[in-house]
């Protein structure tokens, strides 16, 4: 087990969403950050695999700087030459489809949180125990509200984010069974609008809140 953790930073933690943009156009990219954070969203994801990720994320960079308003940071990283690029344009978090235990704990010895992806106990124990800040379950359309909960019986101190399939009619379920966020793609970031982005951001967070502080959604 490592002695090196990041925690899970406070701008997840608060929205209890991380919004995930794949595919968005560069030139757009910091109207739909300012949707999301209109919308009370506070953490957003920009995938790699395209040509201009980094471009994006420097951008929001220039835009949001430190994070208080939005978080930036990026995911689909499967390698350190990415993590690196990633950092250098601004990014703040790093998130990976699969459990790299070196790359986890290459992240955590830089003191930036990261996210790798797990569909396995052991794949979880095994980020957790490199230096994950928390586990992203993926993908949450095979895993589910069931898994999490089956999980905190042997791991009730790993912070879990379900992405993948999510949308506002799922996350409340995900939410209840003990997720510490979720994270949303193409329902909420899907169509590249900021004022639908807002309103979708400010929908889910509200419903989000409500199952906080009542244990029922809307």
């Amino acid at each position: 087990m490592t002695s090196k953790r990041i925690p899970v930073p406070r701008q997840i933690l608060d929205g209890s969403v991380i919004a995930i943009g794949r595919g968005l156009d560069k030139g757009s990219v910091v109207q739909i950050g300012e949707g999301l954070a209109a919308g009370g969203v506070r953490a957003f994801e920009i995938t790699f695999g395209r040509d201009d990720a980094v471009e994006a994320i420097a951008a929001l960079d220039r835009r949001f700087g430190s994070g208080d308003e939005l978080l930036v940071g990026a995911g689909t990283i499967l390698s350190i030459e990415d993590a690196e690029r990633a950092l250098e344009a601004g990014a703040k978090f790093l998130v990976m489809p699969v459990t790299d235990p070196n790359l986890v704990a290459w992240a955590a010895e830089r003191g930036v949180p990261a996210f790798p992806g797990a569909m396995t106990p052991t794949e979880v124990f095994a980020g957790w125990a490199a230096g994950a800040a928390g586990i992203k379950l993926f993908p949450s359309s095979v895993t589910g509200p069931a898994f999490i909960r089956e999980l905190h019986g042997p791991f009730p101190e790993i912070p879990v984010v379900p992405t993948g399939g999510v949308t506002v009619d799922t996350a409340p379920a995900l939410i209840t069974a003990g997720a510490v966020a979720v994270g949303l793609g193409g329902w909420l970031t899907g169509d590249g609008d900021p004022a639908g982005i807002a309103a979708r951001g400010r929908r889910i967070v509200a419903v989000i809140r409500a199952i906080r502080e009542t244990g029922r959604g809307e």
